[in-house]
Order: structure tokens, then C-alpha cells, then sequence
């Protein structure tokens, strides 16, 4: 059992405490009602071990600073906006203070994620022509109402940063930048719709949305010998997984789909990831986070902020 403090109690940090039943919870936040403390230096050092960062970006790198300098093991929500100087600081600061620094990607745990994964890597597909993500919400208002959420790059960060992370799990970010981004403030300050094209070998076509009225999930992936699709996310089910087998010359291909309806179990699933990296003595996954940090400052450099 492991002793946390969740810093934040929003939308992230309630989510994260409702899925650490049989650990130690201290809650921290400076507004919020019912909470523990207001602010993390408040809290007994002796009393936890491991910090949930659910917070808006500005305070993260100062959070983590603290929590390194006091041998305390670090969860923090994506994405972690650090130059990489910054991010070879804190790489060799965490080393050397013995503690894991997570950013947290929940997707990659969501089970037809995974299993894309295991199908790409099998070479089932073949060599992969084309691919396709979509991540879209309705969340457009929502993020209005909120000014720290309605800034920068907006849904390029926030949905598009997942997208990139899934990447990242199933062919790797190093060497690739987004060559092309067509990205629009529609019903928003910031970007709320956003198309782009990352370079690198497959290619990819991402695209992250605030204006889909219905949550949607897409992936389309294909190849010399058949191809992948995934539609929706666990938590919006039912999901399917439709792998397909190419025909040749021409034809109907073989097909075989697995539809999963179930509670989204990716937030229950990352924590015991985060706990097994502790155990283990792993630093964590602060080199994949650079990597998207990079991917998402160069889009940044080529757009004009709204």
C-alpha cells in the first residue's frame, strides 16, 4: 500500500482518487472544499510517498521540483510543456534523487490500444501504407468557461498530445515532426479543431476536435497485407477492434472484429503501472514526454497563436 497525495481536485484528480481505493489518500487544494490541505508543502513529509500532479501547467514544474527535491515519486498529467534542457535537468535530478517521474498517457492502457500493438508488432498488417487517427469531443464549451484551459494550443495539446503518445507506444516519436497542421479557433480563444500530418516512417494523419457533438475514438491503419481499425474508447462504448486480411487479387477480405463493452479501466490500469515503476526502480517516461514536448513546440513555432 502505497501512501499518495492528489494535488488538485478537479475533473483529473477526482478521477484518480476514485480509482485508489486501499491506498493512503491525502487530497490537496487550494479551493476546493473538503480537502485535506491547501497546498502541497503543507503536508507532512512522512506522510506519503508517491504525488498525483492534476494540475494546470503553469505550477507543474514547480510541483515537481518540490517533490524531487524531497524524494517523493511524481504522477503528473499530460502534457509537460519543458525546453529540453529543462527536461535533462529534471531526467538527471529524478536519477539522482532515486524516483520515478511519470507523465501520465492513460490510453495506451485502453485494451484495444494494446492490442493494436501486439498486431502491429506481430506484422500481421504488413508494411503500413497509411494511417489515420481521430480524437474528437464536445468539450468546446467547457474548455471556453475555463481561461487556463482556453489558451496556447488548446486541443493540439490536449487531444492531440494523446494521438502523439499513441505513437509513440506503437512506432516511436524520435526523428518525426508535424510537417503539415491545419489548425482553427471555431467556437473558442484557442485551437478547438485541428488536422495534422507527422512526418516519419509510417506516416500519420492525426486529427483532434472539440466541435464532434458525439465523443469519438477512430483509427485506421493499412497495409500490404490487410489493415486495423478501432472505433470508439471503452469509456464511450461499446469499442471495437476490426482487424481485416487482404484478398488478392481483389475481394471481400477475411475479417474478424472483437466489440468490448465495459467501464473504462485505463485510469486503474496506468496507476498500477505507475506503482510497478516505482517497485521496479524505474525513472519513468520523462524521454518519451520530451518527445512529445518537441513534436508539440514545433507546431507551435509554425502557427500563430490566437
Amino acid at each position: 500500500m502505497t501512501a499518495c497525495v492528489v494535488v488538485g481536485m478537479g475533473i483529473q484528480g477526482v478521477k484518480r482518487h476514485a480509482i485508489m481505493s486501499g491506498h493512503q489518500l491525502i487530497t490537496v487544494d487550494p479551493v476546493a472544499e473538503e480537502v485535506d490541505f491547501r497546498q502541497l508543502s503543507d503536508v507532512p513529509l512522512d506522510a506519503y510517498e508517491a504525488v498525483l500532479l492534476c494540475v494546470p501547467d503553469d505550477p507543474k514544474a514547480a510541483l515537481i521540483d518540490f517533490s524531487i527535491d524531497h524524494g517523493k515519486h511524481v504522477l503528473v498529467e499530460k502534457p509537460l510543456f519543458l525546453d529540453p534542457q529543462e527536461y535533462a535537468d529534471l531526467s538527471l535530478r529524478a536519477r539522482e534523487a532515486a524516483v520515478t517521474v511519470y507523465v501520465a498517457y492513460n490510453h495506451r492502457f485502453e485494451p484495444h490500444i494494446a492490442a493494436a500493438k501486439r498486431i502491429l508488432d506481430s506484422g500481421e498488417i504488413g508494411e503500413i501504407y497509411t494511417v489515420s487517427l481521430s480524437y474528437g469531443n464536445g468539450t468546446a464549451a467547457l474548455v471556453r468557461a475555463s481561461p487556463w484551459r482556453d489558451t496556447g494550443l488548446g486541443v493540439i495539446a490536449d487531444l492531440g498530445s494523446h494521438l502523439l503518445d499513441i505513437v509513440d507506444f506503437w512506432w516511436g516519436l524520435t526523428g518525426r515532426d508535424v510537417d503539415y497542421v491545419d489548425a482553427r479557433a471555431v467556437e473558442n480563444q484557442s485551437f478547438d479543431q485541428a488536422i495534422m500530418r507527422l512526418s516519419g516512417s509510417p506516416e500519420v494523419y492525426l486529427e483532434a476536435t472539440m466541435l464532434s457533438w458525439r465523443n469519438d475514438f477512430r483509427c485506421d491503419v493499412r497495409g500490404s497485407e490487410g489493415s486495423l481499425h478501432i472505433s470508439s474508447l471503452c469509456k464511450w462504448g461499446p469499442t471495437s477492434l476490426t482487424v481485416r486480411g487482404r484478398i488478392r487479387p481483389s475481394g471481400r477480405p477475411d475479417e474478424r472484429t472483437e466489440t468490448l463493452v465495459q467501464g473504462d479501466p485505463t485510469w486503474a490500469a496506468e496507476f498500477s503501472h505507475f506503482l510497478g515503476l516505482i517497485s521496479s526502480g524505474n525513472p519513468g517516461n520523462l524521454s518519451s514526454s520530451r518527445e512529445i514536448a518537441r513534436i508539440l513546440s514545433g507546431v507551435s513555432s509554425r502557427l500563430e497563436l490566437p
